[in-house]
Protein backbone atom coordinates (compact mmCIF):
# COMPACT_ATOMS: atom_id res chain seq x y z
CA UNK A 1 0.00 0.00 0.00
CA UNK A 2 1.11 3.53 -0.11
CA UNK A 3 -0.03 7.18 0.38
CA UNK A 4 -1.07 9.15 -2.61
CA UNK A 5 -1.60 12.66 -2.73
CA UNK A 6 -5.39 14.31 -2.67
CA UNK A 7 -6.17 16.53 -5.21
CA UNK A 8 -8.20 19.89 -4.43
CA UNK A 9 -10.24 22.08 -5.70
CA UNK A 10 -9.98 24.08 -8.00
CA UNK A 11 -8.20 21.49 -9.91
CA UNK A 12 -9.29 21.00 -13.48
CA UNK A 13 -8.56 16.94 -12.64
CA UNK A 14 -12.09 17.17 -10.28
CA UNK A 15 -14.16 17.96 -12.74
CA UNK A 16 -13.29 14.56 -14.94
CA UNK A 17 -16.27 12.35 -15.34
CA UNK A 18 -14.60 8.82 -14.12
CA UNK A 19 -14.41 5.87 -17.11
CA UNK A 20 -16.37 2.61 -15.95
CA UNK A 21 -13.83 -0.65 -15.44
CA UNK A 22 -14.31 -4.03 -16.95
CA UNK A 23 -13.24 -5.80 -14.43
CA UNK A 24 -11.52 -5.97 -10.62
CA UNK A 25 -8.36 -7.40 -10.84
CA UNK A 26 -5.37 -6.91 -8.93
CA UNK A 27 -4.18 -3.43 -10.08
CA UNK A 28 -7.73 -2.18 -9.37
CA UNK A 29 -7.24 -3.91 -6.12
CA UNK A 30 -3.60 -2.19 -4.87
CA UNK A 31 -5.64 0.90 -6.23
CA UNK A 32 -8.19 0.66 -3.34
CA UNK A 33 -6.04 0.02 -1.04
CA UNK A 34 -3.38 2.74 -1.38
CA UNK A 35 -6.74 4.80 -1.56
CA UNK A 36 -7.94 3.26 1.53
CA UNK A 37 -4.41 4.12 3.19
CA UNK A 38 -4.72 8.04 1.72
CA UNK A 39 -8.27 8.19 3.39
CA UNK A 40 -7.48 6.77 6.80
CA UNK A 41 -4.43 9.24 7.03
CA UNK A 42 -6.02 12.89 5.88
CA UNK A 43 -8.42 11.56 7.63
CA UNK A 44 -11.62 10.80 5.92
CA UNK A 45 -14.71 8.51 5.49
CA UNK A 46 -15.13 8.54 2.06
CA UNK A 47 -12.66 8.68 -1.46
CA UNK A 48 -13.25 8.23 -5.20
CA UNK A 49 -10.56 7.12 -7.09
CA UNK A 50 -10.23 10.98 -9.30
CA UNK A 51 -9.27 12.57 -6.18
CA UNK A 52 -5.98 11.19 -6.54
CA UNK A 53 -5.54 11.76 -10.11
CA UNK A 54 -7.21 8.43 -11.46
CA UNK A 55 -10.52 9.11 -13.46
CA UNK A 56 -11.86 5.43 -12.75
CA UNK A 57 -15.22 4.29 -11.07
CA UNK A 58 -13.67 3.59 -7.67
CA UNK A 59 -14.96 4.75 -3.86
CA UNK A 60 -13.71 4.00 -0.31
CA UNK A 61 -15.53 4.23 2.48
CA UNK A 62 -15.01 3.82 5.96
CA UNK A 63 -17.68 4.92 8.72
CA UNK A 64 -16.69 3.41 11.34
CA UNK A 65 -13.89 5.43 11.55
CA UNK A 66 -16.20 8.18 12.98
CA UNK A 67 -16.63 6.25 16.38
CA UNK A 68 -13.66 6.10 18.39
CA UNK A 69 -12.42 2.67 19.40
CA UNK A 70 -14.20 0.64 16.73
CA UNK A 71 -12.43 -1.69 14.17
CA UNK A 72 -12.18 -0.87 10.51
CA UNK A 73 -15.00 -1.63 8.00
CA UNK A 74 -13.70 -0.85 4.99
CA UNK A 75 -16.11 -0.38 2.10
CA UNK A 76 -15.26 -0.74 -1.88
CA UNK A 77 -17.88 0.14 -4.81
CA UNK A 78 -16.48 -0.04 -8.30
CA UNK A 79 -18.84 1.02 -10.79
CA UNK A 80 -21.66 1.99 -8.75
CA UNK A 81 -24.68 3.13 -10.18
CA UNK A 82 -27.85 4.56 -8.84
CA UNK A 83 -30.32 2.26 -9.30
CA UNK A 84 -33.17 4.18 -7.29
CA UNK A 85 -32.96 7.27 -4.84
CA UNK A 86 -36.55 8.16 -1.94
CA UNK A 87 -38.25 11.62 -2.81
CA UNK A 88 -37.78 12.37 0.45
CA UNK A 89 -35.00 14.97 1.22
CA UNK A 90 -32.53 15.94 3.90
CA UNK A 91 -29.99 18.53 4.68
CA UNK A 92 -26.69 17.08 5.74
CA UNK A 93 -23.34 19.21 6.73
CA UNK A 94 -20.95 17.72 4.29
CA UNK A 95 -17.10 18.60 4.21
CA UNK A 96 -14.70 16.96 1.30
CA UNK A 97 -10.88 16.04 1.20
CA UNK A 98 -10.67 17.93 -2.10
CA UNK A 99 -11.64 20.86 -0.45
CA UNK A 100 -9.95 20.87 2.87
CA UNK A 101 -11.34 22.68 6.09
CA UNK A 102 -14.74 23.94 4.53
CA UNK A 103 -17.78 22.84 5.35
CA UNK A 104 -21.25 23.11 4.09
CA UNK A 105 -25.23 21.84 4.46
CA UNK A 106 -26.48 19.79 1.05
CA UNK A 107 -29.47 18.46 0.03
CA UNK A 108 -30.08 14.80 -0.66
CA UNK A 109 -32.13 11.74 -0.80
CA UNK A 110 -32.71 10.16 2.24
CA UNK A 111 -32.34 6.64 0.83
CA UNK A 112 -31.06 4.81 -2.13
CA UNK A 113 -29.95 1.66 -3.73
CA UNK A 114 -26.73 1.40 -5.07
CA UNK A 115 -25.50 -1.24 -7.52
CA UNK A 116 -21.81 -2.14 -7.36
CA UNK A 117 -19.03 -4.57 -7.83
CA UNK A 118 -17.07 -5.34 -4.45
CA UNK A 119 -13.66 -6.02 -4.15
CA UNK A 120 -13.28 -8.95 -5.27
CA UNK A 121 -15.62 -7.92 -8.65
CA UNK A 122 -18.76 -10.07 -6.94
CA UNK A 123 -21.77 -7.79 -8.11
CA UNK A 124 -23.64 -6.72 -4.99
CA UNK A 125 -26.13 -4.52 -4.07
CA UNK A 126 -26.74 -2.59 -1.03
CA UNK A 127 -30.34 0.04 0.37
CA UNK A 128 -28.40 2.85 2.16
CA UNK A 129 -29.99 5.32 4.72
CA UNK A 130 -28.37 7.85 7.34
CA UNK A 131 -24.71 8.59 6.54
CA UNK A 132 -23.68 5.72 3.95
CA UNK A 133 -26.57 6.96 1.89
CA UNK A 134 -25.30 10.80 2.27
CA UNK A 135 -21.40 9.56 1.45
CA UNK A 136 -22.01 7.24 -1.06
CA UNK A 137 -24.00 10.16 -2.84
CA UNK A 138 -21.52 12.45 -2.25
CA UNK A 139 -18.59 10.12 -3.41
CA UNK A 140 -20.84 9.06 -6.98
CA UNK A 141 -20.91 12.89 -7.27
CA UNK A 142 -16.87 12.60 -7.76
CA UNK A 143 -17.43 10.20 -10.61
CA UNK A 144 -19.30 12.70 -12.82
CA UNK A 145 -17.11 15.47 -11.81
CA UNK A 146 -19.43 17.43 -9.04
CA UNK A 147 -18.27 18.27 -5.65
CA UNK A 148 -20.39 18.90 -3.14
CA UNK A 149 -20.09 22.40 -3.29
CA UNK A 150 -21.80 22.17 -6.88
CA UNK A 151 -24.54 21.62 -4.99
CA UNK A 152 -24.06 25.12 -3.34
CA UNK A 153 -25.52 28.56 -4.53
CA UNK A 154 -22.97 30.51 -6.80
CA UNK A 155 -22.31 33.17 -4.62
CA UNK A 156 -22.11 30.64 -1.50
CA UNK A 157 -19.37 28.27 -4.27
CA UNK A 158 -17.30 30.92 -5.22
CA UNK A 159 -17.02 32.37 -1.08
CA UNK A 160 -15.79 29.00 -0.62
CA UNK A 161 -13.30 28.58 -3.56
CA UNK A 162 -11.90 31.98 -2.61
CA UNK A 163 -11.40 30.79 0.80
CA UNK A 164 -9.62 27.61 0.18
CA UNK A 165 -6.88 29.48 -2.42
CA UNK A 166 -6.45 31.85 -0.19
CA UNK A 167 -5.65 28.94 2.28
CA UNK A 168 -3.59 27.49 -0.31
CA UNK A 169 -1.19 31.18 -0.74
CA UNK A 170 -0.46 31.35 3.17
CA UNK A 171 0.47 28.11 3.56
CA UNK A 172 2.84 27.86 0.88
CA UNK A 173 4.11 31.41 2.25
CA UNK A 174 4.66 29.46 5.20
CA UNK A 175 7.10 26.92 3.61
CA UNK A 176 8.96 29.11 1.78
CA UNK A 177 9.49 31.04 4.99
Amino acid sequence: MALRSIITAPDPRLKLVSEPLSEVGDEIRRLMDDMLETMYAAPGIGLAAVQIGVPKRVIVMDLAKEKEGEPHKPLFFVNPKLLWAADERVLCEEGCLSVPDLYEEVERPVRVRVSYLDYFGKAQEVEADGMLAVCLQHEMDHLEGTLFIDHLSRLKREMMLKKLIKARKAAEREEVE
